[in-house]
């Protein structure tokens, strides 16, 4: 955008405010030097075709769990002859001991729902501090099995629930309660035998907030103490379909395998309601995003590699070529983009096997190829790739991923208002290039539905309540601050001006962070017509480290989590950390 600063600065202040941001620019530049820039990184598309990493939150979790030898048994066992009741599945760490409390549940068919306003699900759960007493199970019981309507207390960490996916859970009772065990491609196919439909933490419904939870160290990285709850869910729900064969079967019954068991994951059912999560939070959003491309630019900046290194690298490709190949989705635009993947990846296994990496920089060599000959999916895909190889490098930066409470950042009225609008210029001229006044550019508006309790988008010109808007809009937003404060004298105070105009507090806020926060923003028009919210979620759920993405919308997807993973209580001297690229052989 061509501006003439003269008619714009009040009395020749641009001078200062520009000196000024750029030695401020400078201290930040030689702190943060990463190779992509977030300009590149922070768009949808980008964001969206994300994978999960060596940084990614589960194999944080799991490299910790194995490496500190954490031990995991059952204190109770309250199931019925038909299989329903309670079961206490407990974690030993080096420092403390934490329960999963998962309750039974007799549901009818026809109220299994994954919708966020189901009020009945086939195994209900909370993770706790310590081990319950028999009074505390029942305080739990009370609580537990409704979910939202329920109240929880300080000493329990995570609240959430599950449903069978039925046909396979059916089928694999069936054929253990008969002695035999289910195919692996069946088991493969669907690679759940439950979905949880929501996970809850963070001092929602009374529970623990983060605040008491970042204090044990365990739990310090973001969503530890969720993905505990689904790791140990997973394998209680393996001794659950174990209990209901014997039910069924009685002495004939086997137990599933423990091949089968690794194969198989915990499944998930995320929609709108998780998308907000990273608009809300720029702070985390730049930790989790910053984190990632320091570790890429790490790597991409190695002037040398070992035969070892590339070698397991090409290994790497061919499993994932294999993982590609069994990924599944009923959304007929991800299936394309995998039937792309698995040719690029294949051109990608050719390419390598001819490549030089003896040469200076091998990485960045490659990497610069794979960017201009194929797809976001593989290109984020051989991202997560080059990491592998490198832990002793980059895992460290695992422990810059967490934002600990209390420290938001806060408004410096003392900036003037040119200075606030050169800071819109160089970080949000994404935003204020935009035409909002195009309905195609603001078609779309965030709210939150009271019917189903979560976030909403609704269509701007064709459905009322836009007047109830929630402030996701942040593009928008940041223009409309921009041209306003192109009215106003350059050298007034923020603060004044705030005052004066306190709807754009927010804004402001936005502004002034995001110098410290460059990868704080998604870098994209939140409310166009063209819009996927799916990108959000994908982006996120790759943080935790989920795979399998099957997109039953643009509005929500269901995952895999642990597929692959060892198993609760396996032998830690043999743990694999590369379980996300399973070995088919």
């Amino acid at each position: 955008m061509d501006l003439e600063y003269s008619k714009i600065l009040a009395v020749g202040e641009d001078k200062g405010a520009k000196q000024r941001k750029m030695k401020y620019k400078h201290k930040i530049e030689k702190k943060m030097k990463f190779y992509r820039s977030p300009d590149k990184v922070m768009k949808l598309s980008r964001i969206g075709s994300f994978h999960q990493t060596r940084l990614s939150f589960m194999r944080q979790l799991l490299r910790r769990i194995f490496s500190e030898k954490w031990n995991f048994l059952y204190h109770d066992w309250g199931l019925d002859g038909n299989g329903f009741g309670h079961v206490v599945f407990s974690v030993k760490t080096p420092s403390r001991v934490y329960s999963l409390v998962a309750f039974s549940h007799d549901l009818p068919p026809n109220k299994r729902s994954d919708r966020v306003i189901a009020t009945q699900w086939d195994l209900t759960f909370a993770l706790v501090k310590g081990v319950p007493s028999p009074k505390e199970i029942k305080r739990l019981a009370k609580e537990v099995p409704f979910q939202e309507a329920g109240r929880l207390s300080e000493n329990d960490l995570v609240l959430g629930r599950a449903n069978r996916s039925v046909r396979l859970w059916n089928s694999v009772v069936d054929k253990l309660s008969s002695g035999s065990q289910p195919s692996m491609a069946e088991v493969k196919d669907v690679g759940y035998l439950m979905r949880t439909t929501a996970v809850y933490g963070s001092g929602k419904f009374g529970l623990a907030d983060r605040s008491t939870i970042e204090a044990y160290e365990e739990f310090f990285a973001p969503f530890q103490v969720e993905l505990l709850a689904v790791f140990m869910l997973r394998n209680v729900v393996f001794d659950l379909v174990d209990y209901f064969a014997k039910i069924k079967g009685g002495s004939r019954a086997v137990t599933l395998s423990n091949e089968l068991k690794k194969v198989l994951g915990i499944g998930n059912s995320t929609g709108l309601g998780m998308a907000p999560f990273l608009v809300h939070h720029p702070e985390l959003l730049n930790r989790w995003i910053s984190a990632r491309e320091c570790a890429v630019t790490r790597v991409l900046e190695l002037e040398s590699i070992s035969q070892g290194e590339f070698d397991f690298f090409k290994e790497l490709l061919l499993r994932s070529l294999d993982n590609a190949r069994n990924w599944k989705s009923v959304s007929p635009s991800q299936i394309k983009r995998i039937d792309v993947l698995e040719s690029e990846l294949t051109e990608l296994i050719k390419f390598s096997a001819e490549f030089d990496f003896k040469i200076s920089r091998p990485w960045l060599a490659l990497f610069i190829w794979v960017e201009k000959k194929f797809s976001l999916e593989t290109q984020e895909l051989f991202v997560s790739l080059i990491l592998e190889p490198y832990g002793k490098l980059i895992d460290e930066l695992g422990s810059e991923m967490s934002f600990k409470s209390g420290n938001m950042p806060v408004i410096n009225g003392r900036r003037t208002c040119a200075e606030i609008r050169l800071e819109i210029e160089d970080n949000f001229s994404w935003a204020i290039e935009v035409d909002y006044e195009d309905k195609d550019q603001s078609a779309r508006f965030w709210y939150y539905s009271q019917t189903k309790l979560e976030p909403r988008l609704g269509e701007r010109y064709e459905e009322e309540g836009s007047n109830l808007e929630e402030p996701l809009a942040v593009g928008r937003d940041i223009k409309y601050f921009y041209c306003q404060l192109l009215e106003v004298r350059g050298d007034r105070l923020l603060a004044d001006y705030l005052m004066e105009y306190p709807e754009h507090r927010l804004a402001a806020k936005r502004v002034l962070a995001s110098n410290n926060m460059p990868y704080g923003e998604i870098r994209d028009n939140l409310i166009s017509k063209t819009m996927k919210p799916l990108d959000m979620l994908r982006c996120k759920l790759s943080f935790f480290g989920a795979t399998k993405f099957d997109p039953r919308s643009d509005r929500w997807v269901r995952i895999c989590m642990y597929q692959n993973a060892p198993l609760a209580g396996s032998d830690c001297s043999l743990y694999d950390d590369f379980w996300p690229y399973p070995d088919k052989s």
